[in-house]
C-alpha cells in the first residue's frame, strides 16, 4: 500500500493503523504483508462500508484531524459522499 508522504513516518513509526481507501476492487488481502514506508506491515482486517460509517476512531487511527480531510486525502480516485462505499484497511507494522 502506498501512503502520502506527509503520513509515511507515522505510518513506519506504527501511530497509523487504520487507512480508508476508494478502490474499485481490493488490492490488499487480510492477513497479506506488504512493504510500505520503509516497514513492513501486515493487514489485520479489510472491509467495504459507507464513508458515513467511518468513525471518529478511525479518523484519528488514520492519522487525520477530522473526517473532511480524510475524505479528501481518499477521494483522490473519485468523489465520496456519505454513501460511497470505501475500504476500511486496519493495519500493524510486523
Amino acid at each position: 500500500m502506498m501512503f502520502s508522504r506527509d503520513l509515511r513516518e507515522a505510518v513506519a513509526g506504527g501511530e497509523i493503523t487504520v487507512s480508508i481507501r476508494l478502490w474499485a476492487r481490493p488490492q490488499v488481502k487480510a492477513g497479506g504483508r506488504y512493504a510500505t514506508c520503509g516497514v513492513l506491515i501486515e493487514v489485520d482486517t479489510i472491509e467495504v462500508l459507507p464513508f458515513s460509517a467511518v468513525t471518529d476512531d478511525d479518523v484519528q487511527a488514520s492519522g487525520e484531524p477530522d473526517r473532511e480531510t480524510l475524505r479528501v486525502r481518499a477521494a483522490h480516485a473519485g468523489p465520496i459522499d456519505d454513501a460511497t462505499l470505501v475500504y476500511r484497511i486496519e493495519f500493524h507494522v510486523v
